[in-house]
This record gives C-alpha cells, sequence and structure tokens, in this order.
C-alpha cells in the first residue's frame, strides 16, 4: 500500500476519480452533487447502465450507480450486487465507494451494510475499506465511533435521534457503527478515534488498526479539519483502487483534502436554475421533516394532494386512486397552482398504519408494496408531465426517488443546482423525448430545510 502516489505531480489524476454505488437514490444523487457542486463534472446512472450508455460518459470525474439496497435483503444483494460492483470495477477509478445513508439505516434482514461489503471487497478491492458515514456539512458528526445527527436546531446521538431511533423499517436503537456494523459481518473492524488523532496523529493510529487486523477501519469526524484529515488517509493510502463504506462523507472529505493541498480550486462558479412557473411534486415519505415542508409548501403556492398507499395492494383500486390525483394536480395547474401529490404527512400518520394493515391482510410483501406506491406516485408525476410539457419536478424519499424516477423512464442524472445538502435539482436523461432535460430534485426524508419545494421551483435560490 504506497504512499507516493497520491499527489504525484500536485494535481490530479486524470479520468474518473470516484465510481459509486448508491444503496437508495437520493443517497446517490448526494454524491453526484458533492462532486460536481466542486467543480468535478458527474453522473448517476438510475440502474446498472449499457457499455454504450456507460461510454458516452466515460470522461467524467464522477460516475455512479443508484440502487435499492437499502431496502433489500441480504439474498437480494447475493444475486444483484455483484453485477453493479463489476461494472464499478471496469471503470477502474481509484475510489469505488459503496454509499450509505449519512444515518447508517440498516440491519442484518435489511440493507445489510455489512453484507454489501463482503460482496463487494472481492470484486473492488483494496487491502483496507475506510468508513465514513459523518458529513459535517449536513451536520452528520461521528465521535468516538457514535454516530450524532442533528434534527431541527438540536444534535442527537442515533439512538436518541427522534427520527432514525423511529423509523418505520430500520429503526437505529445503537449509534456505535461498529457494534452495529458487527451484526452484519465477520469483516475484522477498527476505529481511529478523534482522541488517537489528536494525541498520534491519524497515519499512526491508521497503521495500529490495521496492524491489529482491521479490515473495514472507521474514522471520527466532527470538523473540517478531521474531515480533511481522513481525505488525506484515504487519497495517499488508496493503492491501485480502495473500496470505502459510508455516506457522502467519503467525497466531502476527499475534496476537503485536495482542496487543502490545492489539487482543487475552492471556489466554484455558482449554481442556479431560473425560477420556473410550474412545477409538480410527488411525495411518499412518512419524515416530519418532509411534513413540514409538504405543509409549508401549501400556504405559498401548492396544492398538497392526498393519495390513500393502502389502496396499492388492489391493483385497480390504485390505478383509479392515481388517475383521481392526477386529475386534481391538472386541476391545481390550471388555476395557476402547483401540485403536490403525497400518501402521508408525516411518521404519525394513520395512512401509515392502515397502509400496513393493508399489506398484512393482501399477504403481498411490504416490499413489494412499497414499491407499487413509488412506482405509483411516479407514473403520475410521469402523466402530468406529458400532459402538460412542465420542465421541472421534485420526488421526495429515498425509495420513492427510486421506484419513481424508474416510472418517468429516466436512465441517468446530471447536477444543475443545489436546493439542500442531499437533495439537488438535476437534469434527467431519457430516450423520452418529453422527459429528456427534465429538471427533477430528489430528496430523502430528513434533507432540506422548511421551504424546500419552494428552492425547487426558483431554481435553487431561497423563495423568501
Amino acid at each position: 500500500m504506497d504512499d507516493h502516489n497520491a499527489d504525484a505531480g500536485r494535481r490530479l489524476p486524470e479520468g474518473t476519480l470516484v465510481s459509486w454505488y448508491g444503496d437508495d437514490f437520493t443517497g446517490a444523487a448526494a454524491v453526484m452533487e458533492v462532486l460536481s457542486f466542486a467543480g468535478l463534472p458527474s453522473v448517476l446512472f438510475a440502474g446498472e447502465p449499457s457499455p454504450e450508455q456507460l461510454e458516452n460518459y466515460r470522461t467524467f470525474r464522477g460516475i455512479g450507480i443508484a440502487g435499492t439496497a437499502r431496502s433489500r435483503s441480504p439474498a437480494w444483494m447475493e444475486q444483484h450486487l455483484p453485477g453493479a460492483f463489476k461494472i464499478l470495477a471496469s471503470i477502474n477509478a481509484p475510489i469505488a465507494h459503496y454509499k450509505t445513508c449519512s444515518t447508517f439505516d440498516s440491519s442484518v434482514e435489511i440493507g445489510s451494510i455489512g453484507k454489501a461489503a463482503e460482496i463487494a471487497a472481492p470484486i473492488l478491492g483494496g487491502d483496507w475499506h475506510p468508513m465514513i458515514v459523518a458529513a459535517p456539512e449536513i451536520r452528520r458528526y461521528q465521535a468516538f465511533g457514535n454516530l450524532f445527527a442533528a434534527f431541527g436546531e438540536s444534535t442527537y446521538r442515533l439512538d436518541r435521534h427522534p427520527v432514525m431511533s423511529r423509523h418505520p423499517v430500520t429503526p437505529m436503537r445503537e449509534a456505535d457503527i461498529l457494534r452495529h456494523m458487527a451484526l452484519q459481518t465477520s469483516m475484522r473492524l477498527g476505529l481511529i478515534d478523534i482522541a488517537d488523532m489528536a494525541e498520534h496523529g491519524i497515519a499512526r493510529a491508521f497503521e495500529r488498526e490495521l496492524g491489529n487486523g482491521a479490515e473495514v477501519v472507521a474514522i471520527d469526524i466532527i470538523d473540517e479539519r478531521t474531515l480533511a484529515d481522513a481525505g488525506a488517509l484515504v487519497w495517499r493510502r488508496r493503492g491501485k483502487r480502495t473500496l470505502a463504506l459510508g455516506s457522502q462523507g467519503v467525497e466531502y472529505a476527499l475534496i476537503a483534502h485536495w482542496r487543502r493541498e490545492g489539487l482543487l480550486a475552492r471556489e466554484q462558479a455558482a449554481f442556479q436554475n431560473p425560477r420556473t412557473g410550474r412545477t409538480a411534486a410527488v411525495s411518499g415519505s412518512c419524515s416530519p421533516v418532509t411534513a413540514r415542508q409538504i405543509e409549508w409548501a401549501g400556504r405559498n403556492g401548492f396544492s398538497p394532494i392526498r393519495v390513500n398507499p393502502s389502496l396499492a395492494v388492489e391493483p385497480a383500486a390504485w390505478k383509479s386512486e392515481q388517475e383521481r390525483a392526477r386529475v386534481e394536480a391538472l386541476d391545481a395547474l390550471g388555476s395557476g397552482s402547483n401540485p403536490l401529490i403525497y400518501s402521508a404527512l408525516g411518521p404519525d400518520d394513520r395512512a401509515i398504519a392502515e397502509f400496513r394493515e393493508a399489506v398484512a391482510v393482501s399477504e403481498k410483501s411490504l416490499e413489494d408494496m412499497n414499491a407499487a406506491v413509488g412506482h405509483g406516485l411516479g407514473a403520475i408525476l410521469h402523466s402530468i408531465v406529458k400532459r402538460t410539457g412542465i420542465r421541472r419536478g421534485a420526488i421526495a424519499g429515498g425509495d420513492t426517488s427510486s421506484h419513481g424516477s424508474t416510472a418517468l423512464g429516466i436512465f441517468a442524472f446530471t447536477a444543475l443546482a443545489p436546493i439542500a445538502p442531499g437533495g439537488g435539482l438535476c437534469r434527467a436523461c431519457s430516450d423520452d423525448p418529453d422527459i429528456e432535460g427534465f429538471e427533477i430534485a430528489l430528496k430523502g426524508g430528513q434533507i432540506g430545510q422548511e421551504d424546500f419545494f419552494g428552492r425547487v421551483r426558483n431554481g435553487g435560490s431561497s423563495p423568501q
């Protein structure tokens, strides 16, 4: 594992610097945004690209694949992830990244990060695997191996976080990410904590962990300095190629190091698109953050339209519900408002319990029915775009973004303008001429300020 190839010639190497697989759609898009808005043009494929599609984007500095592993079983991962990882290997970027949620959403049964790492390591290689989950830019911090995340004006240890401790699928009951990870993998785990970094330096702490047999090394990050130190370690100890695990903190760390060393300009041209007269949005998010955003939108030029997700268990009823929502959305646009179709308003919405009850009675899988809701919301948006010709929209919810984008017929995205960290405005690439060039923002449940949908309408600027 060499250290001399890192900053050779005092410039970044040519070609693709980072390839990544995102375990959900919005998380994958967050990596593209971090790289693009730092001046490193990147593309995100909405699934495994064809050889021809990949070839068209070979000159991009970042190339990613959006997946759904966050909501999948280990058996699904064994079947589907090797193909995606082989594509990443063919790109041959020095950093190959398995992108996880910044709140490490996962369990042994669903979205196992440990299982994904075990599948990826033999394909993507590397003598060690850095794990960077913290990202101060989006108010995620790690200290002594414990992950903290902001909510509102406060910051919480993850197992006490008002949202993540109550996540409906993967509630985080353990803030120590190595303890959490150890339940999912037999890979040997190590930690470089903030005391190590302050007292001994990150390089010495790293050598100790490697000497102890660690294969995956988690790195504490609490501020810009520790972020750049982590990026320096990853870049300088990358060897021919390194598989990294974690959030977009991996890219934030690399960029912080590159900027500190003068390998990348600190200032980039402002990214902003013009305000649009009409937009439409759909939401399958159950987050209280999204709930407040929907409520704000309803007071500021949007028309919230509720759909009943319980009807998804019966295809005919669900199709009829989609048609009702579509008609209401078209009426809203005709009257000068912006439709926002949603399935729930926060985690305590009765619609969530009713949906789960309907799925249980139907004996269909929750995974399949969640996909049906997400695809249905995307189909509504697709119909609105085809009917009206509007050129901007938004999808809220990680899984909803994945399934909704598929319904829209989008095969790739490039970044246009920041809306919120991890939820930017993108340009859609599609074989459908009505969707090609469509501007769309994809956001996870926890992402964005209260006026998120207004910022989408305004092309990135505050609506205030």
